[in-house]
């Protein structure tokens, strides 16, 4: 996915700038940038991979070669960022936090108005400087941004450095997050909030969708007022976000124990006790453990001091082995137990199988699991949620080939809770992945724990439904 932070300040920024972009670690592994600007000095930009070292350290001998009271740095799984652009608007920076389904189809009509492309990622163009130029077509910044919005089909929200203060542009329909803090004498605009109280910084807006703001280190002024169509990823909450961090007022942390607390109330499963797989499920455990009462267990644990986050290889046994090291068993706690573990949801369902063998290694009498989420259904055409390269990547996709002899046939049927489809599906998931029994989530209930209107809340990886609200 990815995610960004800036900040402008009245005196220097690098600090603040470095340590709140380092707090959207979670959210990228493959490419890290930061930009600040100083009057005299002009822009001063550092490019890192990551995909084989974390942040902290691929930038932070590199900070004094960073100047100015002003910043724009971002975490990104995509392409390398920021752009720097010398434009009839002024010199600018740009980061985004982007999926971009016909970025071909707009380099086609930018190269036949005689624009040009100079950045290239694996021989691709690279989607951030597709923005730039959007963005420099426009009259003024605003009209730029607009341009983006109104040419990007899929999603793209933004910060621009400029020489007169920093502008931060939600995604058209909101499907990514935008927060601003302040604190005295700087202001700071980030993906996620939870980079701000270390920093100082406390809450003062959510941009709503499609909203552009200008911040200065004493103002914040509103450029264009948000839309009336907001589609926020659902899996912002599920997945993605750290349990500290707040999107739209909602705080991760709460909506996952309320997720959890709703289906373990429902569930009628007897088990001995609960636990959550690192880290998005250990929340939705707590909820579930309450709400069913009985006991939370740590049965599984993280191995923080080396493996953090897990770096993806691109070879398939050692990427496995990866997912396996990351997390320990506790035979302790598992052996003779029922046991029903939480997971945020099923992609591939490699890893998920991998841990039910463990826990029935250990000496679990029964592996249950209880997923945050319904079943992905539908590939993301809006937020780079998943590696996935196809639908097929999906355990669910698979099945439904294996079913009906096509992995299309059927999708809404299979996609509606307690149907004999999705019965079906779930029932062949359970066996596939050799567990005791297997429930996902209901989407009314995934829309109570948010606690937003369902229709300003995107669950389309659920039940196709994005384009849908897209058109109201």
């Amino acid at each position: 996915m990815g995610g960004f932070f800036g900040t402008i300040s009245n005196k220097d920024c690098v600090n603040d700038l470095f340590y709140g972009t380092d707090y959207n670690s979670h959210l990228g592994t493959k490419r890290a940038g930061l930009v600040t600007f100083d009057p005299e000095k002009g822009f001063s930009r550092s490019i890192h991979s990551l995909e084989k070292d974390y942040f902290r350290s691929k930038f932070e001998d590199e900070l004094d070669q960073f100047h100015g009271s002003m910043g724009i740095g971002v975490i990104s799984d995509t392409d390398p960022q920021p752009m720097i652009v010398n434009s009839h608007l002024g010199r600018f920076a740009v980061v985004t936090v982007a999926k971009i389904n016909n970025q071909r189809e707009i380099a086609d009509k930018l190269l036949a108005k005689r624009m040009h492309f100079s950045e290239l990622s694996a021989n691709k163009i690279n989607p951030t400087e597709l923005v730039a130029l959007l963005i420099n077509m426009g009259e003024t910044f605003l009209d730029g941004i607009n341009k983006v919005f109104d040419n990007v089909e899929g999603s793209c929200s933004m910060l621009v450095l400029t020489e007169d203060g920093l502008i931060a542009a939600r995604d058209k329909y909101g499907r990514t997050p935008i927060v601003i803090g302040r604190k005295e004498g700087a202001y700071a605009a980030t993906s996620e909030s939870s980079s701000f109280p270390n920093l100082e910084f406390h809450t003062v807006h959510h941009l709503g969708p499609g909203e552009v703001v200008k911040i200065k280190f004493d103002s914040m002024e509103v450029l264009q007022q948000p839309g009336e169509i907001e589609q926020i990823c659902s899996f912002l909450w599920v997945y993605y976000g750290f349990p500290s961090s707040s999107y739209n007022g909602v705080n991760v942390e709460d909506m996952r124990e309320r997720n959890g607390y709703i289906m373990g109330k429902e569930d009628d499963t007897e088990v001995d006790i609960v636990c959550g797989v690192p880290d998005s499920g250990v929340g939705m455990a707590l909820g579930y453990a309450e709400g069913h009462g009985v006991p939370y267990k740590r049965a599984v644990l993280k191995y923080t001091p080396t493996w953090p986050r897990s770096f993806t290889p691109e070879n398939q046994t050692r990427r496995r082995l990866v997912a396996k090291m990351k997390l320990i068993p506790n035979r302790a706690i598992l052996t003779g137990r029922r046991v029903v573990f939480c997971d945020d949801s099923i992609v591939r369902g490699t890893q998920l199988r991998d841990n039910v063998r463990t826990f029935f290694d250990y000496g679990a009498k029964e592996v249950h699991a209880r997923i945050s989420c319904p079943p992905l259904v539908y590939g993301c055409p809006f937020v780079n949620f998943t590696s996935s390269k196809s639908d097929l990547e999906l355990l669910s996709r698979r099945i439904i080939q294996d079913l009906e002899g096509s992995p299309n046939k059927n999708l809404e049927k299979y996609a509606t809770t307690d149907s004999p489809e999705y019965k079906r599906m779930v029932d062949e998931m359970t066996k596939r992945l050799g567990i005791t029994s297997l429930k996902f989530n209901k989407k009314e209930s995934l829309i109570k724990a948010i606690g937003l209107p369902q229709c300003r809340i995107c669950t389309h990886c659920f039940d196709g439904s994005g384009f849908k609200c897209m058109k109201k």
